[in-house]
């Protein structure tokens, strides 16, 4: 028995070890199936954390962390080794005798372990891929300069601001005065000239503060300036971001600029230090009043003094060209008499001056000066020294329908950026603009109103751009005319910004024609029904309302536009909201409503319905759609589809083409069933403007006749990874090019895709926008083996003629936008991004310098860019601006 255990024992561990190899070699093919999809979930988790990184790098100055880098790097190391197991892995099965068993099985043996440790090692390296965050952010430059044109009449103020500053007593200042007398252009004279020449200062942070205060939007402003990672301080309370800018700022010395107060602001309560002897930081704030100096405690307190006689007449000279001024000389001296109507004022001068560039006799600058006498100063504060002057400008707008839009963008929240296409919208609905006409016409109505009103200095905002922006005192005055010169108080009831309003305000609101609540949530919180028995239009936005109280809508019976849009918790309508027949404009975009009321079919004057990113949206009933027979636009466009909830396109579009006076569409599809009734049914080639075509797994063609081609405005292609090729019907043989059919399309968008290249846009002559994102194909925008140079110059083909934004991103193939220069005479932009093979620009002498303002990309890829002669490179390096 002595001699038996010792051999059992032996013969029991070789079975294990023998039992051990064998399960490698048996499972071999099981482990590598396991294997490579463990890898592919590797790969799909690193394609995802890249996504986080290159968005986050792309949005803001940041830098991927160390831990992510080579987490990455590990993970691309390891794909690769896993790619040669694999293949090794398919030939030793491949060999197997008789299909089963191992021809070698030392080999199997020594593959299998390798598997098994490798399935291991994958996994381990998978569950390291989840980050709290990926990117640190970089340190901002300590002085953010400011944007400021040419100034006048400012250097004795600024010299007087500089010695308070260089006083170590003063810590605080404060610059009041009446709106448009250049505070705010002071203060980035401060900020650019004096700050930003110095470096005894770690942070200068610019802060425009406004009415209400909202601390928490300040607070970020700083925390977006300070050296401190987004995680630590994003959604968190407001006492947590305070203690995280306290701790921040008292290790610097700081300057805070605060722009455009109104009333206190508590610094200790944002976070910002008390200004001790220890440190040299300043405090420089700006109002209109001589109390909020007060309020705050300034040190030191001057007041933002009207210009000078000639100062003032220097200005409105600049304003008005000395062509106008010289071309008879009563005019220059009638200019004095206006100049003296103008008390100084800036912005006064500013407005009059650009109104009376247009006039170009004696009589005309009589008629002018003769209006601007006749109105008195008829209003209390600030009113009776602004207004007059800028109702002046406002009563020389060529006609009512211009006067209109000016007032109707009042209600507006103060400081918002306002989408011209929101903006435009709205005034069709208020029927300012021609409601009978195309919606296409409309909107180039629209457009050129927005163009004019920028013009006169009553909306700021280059021409050229889709937002603009109304100044405060402006604003004002637009609200005070809107109210019939204040005679109707309550005519026109705008609130913004506003968390709480008590209850018994609502008694006010009964005589509004108008009523624009933001951020408000007082109507939720309504107990009984409200008589608004003269409300002609009702916005209610950025709301945090689930439901909107039942009976609201109730005693409305003259309402025309109803604006729901940005209340994304708003999830279902009332159904009073269905007997509101004078409703001609419905806007529920950016909301989570899952069911359109079928009552809706009762509103048969609706022209208007705007269902812009409702993505929980399951049911449209059909008569919704079909049973207002006077809806002129429809849209129901999707910026992300990820997450939308599926529905009938198809039948929504079969509904759509049978309106008679449908004209405009803007829409996502989806599917290629939907893409092909586009393609199938003239109406909607007629109707739809702005069409994006999202995903359609299964669509690799699309070919669009010439009726979609001369309809489209916008065209979006967003991860169609199946489309190849965009054609048109009209033939690219000689004699049949002409790029007259696209005149209508002014922006392109394809983010993502397999498109081999951009041609069709030769057929594009006013697009104005083209943005190319992640395609892994694409070596030229624009080739040459459909037509070549003789075919474009017989027929006159311009490109890119009126093209002003061009942006190029992650496109690593990309060789060529053109393989010859162009003139670009629109060109304000370009920006490349993740394409290190585009090596030359299509620019020369002749490419116009006098628009463009930038290019922007790594600073790498300009060094490598390729120019015809150093003069080249020298002439369009100044506007090249590296992307962090």
């Amino acid at each position: 028995m002595d001699c038996v255990s010792p051999i059992l024992d032996v013969a029991t561990r070789l079975w294990d070890c023998t039992a051990k190899r064998v399960v490698y070699i048996r499972e071999l093919e099981e482990n590598l199936n396991s294997l490579k999809s463990l890898t592919e979930e590797l790969s799909n988790l690193s394609k995802d954390v890249m996504v986080s990184v290159e968005r986050e790098e792309e949005l803001q100055q940041s830098r991927r962390t160390h831990e992510v880098d080579g987490w990455l790097r590990a993970v691309q190391v390891m794909e690769a080794e896993v790619e040669e197991i694999l293949q090794n892995g398919h030939q030793e099965i491949q060999q197997k005798c008789l299909g089963t068993c191992p021809k070698n099985c030392r080999s199997s043996y020594r593959l299998g372990k390798i598997v098994s440790r490798k399935i291991n090692a994958v996994t381990e390296l998978k569950g390291k891929g989840h980050f709290d965050f990926v990117v640190h952010r970089l340190p901002c430059a300590p002085v953010d300069e400011r944007p400021m044109g040419k100034t006048v009449g400012l250097d004795l103020m600024f010299e007087k601001v500089r010695r308070c500053l260089e006083d170590e007593q003063v810590r605080s200042i404060g610059l009041y005065g009446i709106g448009g007398v250049g505070k705010t252009t002071l203060l980035q004279k401060i900020n650019n000239e004096y700050f930003g020449e110095r470096n005894d200062f770690d942070v200068v942070i610019w802060i425009v503060v406004s009415k209400p205060i909202n601390i928490g939007n300040i607070q970020d402003v700083i925390l977006n300036k300070l050296p401190t990672p987004e995680h630590k301080w994003k959604n968190r309370s407001k006492e947590e971001k305070a203690a995280e800018i306290c701790k921040l700022l008292k290790a610097k010395n700081f300057v805070i600029l605060l722009d455009d107060m109104w009333e206190r602001l508590d610094l200790l309560e944002v976070g910002i230090p008390h200004l001790s002897d220890q440190t040299k930081s300043r405090v420089v704030l700006t109002t209109r009043s001589e109390r909020v100096c007060d309020e705050m405690e300034v040190h030191e307190r001057m007041r933002v003094e009207c210009l000078t006689p000639g100062e003032a007449f220097s200005l409105f000279c600049d304003k008005v060209g000395e062509n106008i001024l010289n071309s008879h000389p009563d005019i220059k001296r009638l200019a004095k008499i206006v100049v003296e109507e103008c008390k100084g004022l800036p912005l006064a001068l500013i407005v009059i001056g650009r109104s009376m560039a247009s006039r170009k006799t004696p009589r005309e600058w009589e008629q002018a000066l003769q209006v601007l006498k006749s109105y008195p100063a008829e209003f209390s504060g600030m009113g009776d020294q602004v207004f007059p002057i800028l109702k002046f400008s406002y009563d020389h707008l060529d006609n009512d329908t211009i006067k209109s839009c000016f007032l109707y963008c009042s209600i507006f929240p103060e400081d918002h950026e306002i989408l011209n296409e929101d903006l435009i919208d709205l005034w069709i609905g208020e029927g300012f603009l021609d409601i009978f006409a195309d919606i296409y016409d409309a909107r180039n109505q629209g457009n050129e109103i927005i163009r004019r009103l920028k013009l006169a200095c009553l909306l700021e905002g280059d021409v050229s751009e889709d937002t603009c922006k109304m100044h405060d005192v402006i604003r004002d005055m637009a609200l005070w005319l809107s109210c019939e010169s204040g005679k109707e108080k309550h005519k026109s009831f705008v609130v913004d910004n506003v968390e709480l309003i008590e209850a018994y305000e609502i008694v006010k609101w009964k005589e509004a024609q108008r009523i624009s609540l933001w951020h408000s949530n007082i109507i939720e919180g309504l107990s009984l029904s409200p008589y608004f028995l003269n409300l002609q239009t009702l916005i209610l936005r950025y709301s945090k309302m689930k439901s909107l109280p039942i009976g609201f809508f109730q005693f409305m019976p003259v309402i025309r536009v109803l604006d729901l849009s940005f209340n994304e918790r708003l999830m279902e309508l009332p159904l009073e909201i269905c007997r509101l027949e004078s409703l001609e404009y419905l806007n529920l975009s950016l909301t989570s409503i899952k069911m359109m009321p079928i009552g809706l079919k009762n509103l048969t004057k609706l022209r208007y319905l705007i269902l812009n990113d409702v993505i929980r949206l399951e049911v449209i009933p059909s008569n919704v759609i079909s049973c207002p027979p006077n809806l002129q636009m429809f849209s129901m466009h999707h910026n992300d589809n990820r997450d939308i909830v599926e529905y009938d396109e198809v039948g929504v579009l079969q509904k759509l083409e049978c309106l008679q006076y449908l004209s405009w569409i803007s829409i996502t599809l989806l599917t290629v069933p939907a893409v092909q009734k586009y393609l199938n049914s003239l109406m909607l080639q007629k109707c739809i403007r702005d069409l994006a075509i999202s995903a359609c797994p299964g669509l690799k063609v699309v070919k669009l006749p010439l009726l979609a081609l001369q309809r489209l405005t916008v065209l979006q292609f967003d991860r169609c990874n199946d489309l190849e090729h965009v054609k048109t019907n009209m033939g690219l043989s000689r004699g049949h090019i002409s790029n007259s059919n696209f005149h209508n399309l002014v922006e392109v968008l394809i983010y993502e895709g397999r498109f081999l290249d951009l041609t069709w846009l030769i057929y594009a002559p006013s697009l104005e926008m083209l943005s190319v994102y992640n395609n892994h194909v694409m070596e030229e925008i624009i080739g040459d083996e459909e037509c070549g140079d003789s075919e474009i110059k017989q027929q006159n083909l311009s490109i890119f003629p009126r093209l002003v934004k061009l942006r190029l991103v992650d496109l690593p193939n990309l060789k060529s936008i053109y393989r010859r220069a162009l003139p670009f005479p629109s060109l304000k932009g370009i920006r490349v991004l993740g394409c290190p093979n585009l090596r030359k620009l299509p620019l020369n002498s002749n490419s116009a310098t006098n628009t463009l303002k930038i290019i922007e990309g790594k600073s790498s890829w300009w060094e490598e860019l390729e120019w015809e002669d150093d003069n080249l490179k020298r002439t369009f390096t100044p506007y090249f601006k590296t992307w962090l």
